[in-house]
């Protein structure tokens, strides 16, 4: 079992290879295969989250798995099949707190633990069940985009969105998100990808989930809330079934995460559950719309 130190600097490590050969592996500008969802699943069909999304998607983009679906190899023979001899199995990791039994009574000494383990994807397994192999269906002629799904989606969280200008941002002070004009977009994906990258930011105010707003652009802290809701928009996509293909400032933003990620092993896998937090958190505002409207 590898240690925390070496499961955070593993994974650090892989994310930093790709963002230095100019890659952001979160990203993913297809709206997902024909096999299934774009959120790398478990074998009971649960959804991997935060840190474990990213280092699944980065897999399976080097070995070209059209298949989502993960185990452990224990798991696959639980259920009848085998990994192949030969393959390499992906890292993932599991995290929380315990309370050591003298300490039960004070939830504030609660210590945190990473463990690592290892999964293989279910093209690297052989004779699991037929529901694991599902046949690949034919893509339409003229693919559905879903952008109603987003627009119901953004509205459903009551942000005040204004159109118009040249820039997108979202502004603590009025508590708004800014964006251009619709017209200005070359493709409509690359509207919601940014729009989705601004309401992540929006879930970071303070009467919302708190996170550091103030940073100045070029400081580490605007590295990482970037670096956050980047993560946030990839997620979100996959989750409403778009593309992820958001403006293009690799060069800006790519240096600056380096530095994060080469100074901190540990911003990567704090990054990714930040994001993953304000993914829930616009998600779980639509059960409010939802209520109102019921009501």
């Amino acid at each position: 079992m590898q240690s925390i130190k070496d499961t955070y600097q593993r994974i650090t490590d892989t994310i930093i290879e790709q963002l230095e050969a100019g890659t952001k592996p979160w990203i993913r500008p297809w709206r997902g295969s024909s096999r299934g969802s774009l959120v790398p699943r478990r074998a009971t069909g649960e959804a991997y989250r935060g840190i474990n999304v990213l280092t699944l998607w980065l897999a399976s983009e080097l070995a070209g798995y059209e298949e989502n679906t993960w185990m452990t190899y224990r798991q696959a023979q639980d259920l009848g099949g085998q990994v192949r001899k030969g393959e390499k199995g992906s890292l993932v990791v599991k995290y929380g707190t315990f309370t050591p039994k003298e300490r039960e009574d004070d939830d504030e000494r609660a210590i945190p633990y990473l463990k690592g383990y290892t999964v293989f994807n279910v093209e690297q397994i052989e004779n699991l069940p037929d529901r694991f192999y599902r046949p690949a269906e034919e893509l339409p002629a003229t693919p559905v985009a879903h952008l109603e799904t987003v627009e119901t989606f953004v509205r459903n969280t009551g942000a005040a969105i204004t159109y118009g200008g040249t820039t997108a941002c979202y502004r603590p002070a009025p508590d708004d998100i800014l964006m251009p004009d619709r017209a200005r977009f070359v493709e409509e994906v690359h509207l919601y990808s940014t729009l989705l990258h601004e309401m992540s930011h929006w879930s970071g105010a303070t009467h919302r989930l708190d996170r550091d707003l103030s940073g100045r652009f070029g400081s580490e802290s605007y590295a990482i809330e970037e670096l956050v809701a980047e993560l946030s928009a990839s997620f979100l996509c996959a989750d409403l079934g778009v593309a992820h293909d958001p403006r293009d400032n690799t060069a800006t933003y790519l240096e600056s995460w380096l530095k994060v990620l080469k100074n901190d092993k540990r911003a990567i896998i704090t990054a990714a559950a930040k994001a993953q937090a304000a993914a829930d958190y616009l998600h779980e505002s639509q059960l409010g719309a939802e209520d109102t409207r019921a009501a």
